[in-house]
């Protein structure tokens, strides 16, 4: 216990560098994943701006990318890393592999909640005359709105889970102190601290991802 009190000021610290991490890749890769997502099902047969060829070459990326282990894809992107932002270690790099990770997790789970609109919803918007820009973002985003808060939630849990190996490129981070201070010093006491912090963070998370996704329902 005293030496989990010596370190207290790096367990903020890494609590810090988990957050930032997480929150960045949130924000970005959230967008990405938005913009994937809306592409998939805009292009879908039978949608809004149906191209099967623009499908097929986006639904193989998505499904090439996304069942790559996280710890293979963040070492696989290093090079791609360093070429965009400059560096392939640290937190900078970590989250990269993390943007990377989950923008096409992120435009999957987009993509299957916006299939769950109904689709006289859609027609009934374009027989007044509505365009599809307007479609998208007064019917079908609000329509989907409560599953896709849910489905952010989950990625962003995902997304602290997958920081936890920022540390294999130099990154910091809750994963990383547990492993270097409790782990390989066998010492469960601290191990345990950074791990309840985890708890925390991702319950509260959820706590208020399904709060929104209760209002939103029902309005």
């Amino acid at each position: 216990m005293d030496r989990l009190i010596e370190l207290l000021p790096r367990l903020w610290t890494a609590a810090f560098e988990t957050v930032y991490m997480v929150g960045i890749a949130m924000v970005i890769g959230g967008l990405l994943g938005l913009l994937l997502g809306l592409a998939l099902y805009l292009t879908r047969s039978g949608n809004l701006l149906q191209n099967k060829a623009v499908f097929a070459v986006l639904n193989l990326l998505v499904n090439t990318f996304r069942p790559i282990p996280f710890i293979i894809l963040l070492a696989a992107v290093q090079p791609l890393a360093r070429l965009v932002i400059g560096t392939g270690i640290g937190n900078n790099a970590a989250i990269f592999g993390l943007v990377v990770g989950s923008m096409f997790a992120i435009g999957r789970i987009v993509e299957q909640n916006l299939l769950t609109v109904r689709p006289g919803v859609i027609e009934a918007a374009r027989s007044v005359g509505a365009g599809n820009l307007r479609i998208i973002f007064t019917v079908l985003i609000p329509e989907a709105l409560g599953p896709l808060i849910l489905g952010y939630t989950f990625v962003f849990i995902a997304i602290t889970d997958m920081s936890a190996v920022a540390g294999l490129i130099g990154g910091g981070g809750l994963g990383n102190f547990a492993v270097q201070y409790g782990y390989r010093l066998f010492d469960p006491t601290v191990t345990w601290a950074a791990v309840l912090i985890i708890i925390v963070l991702v319950q509260l998370t959820q706590v208020i991802g399904n709060s929104l996704a209760r209002k939103v329902l029902r309005r």
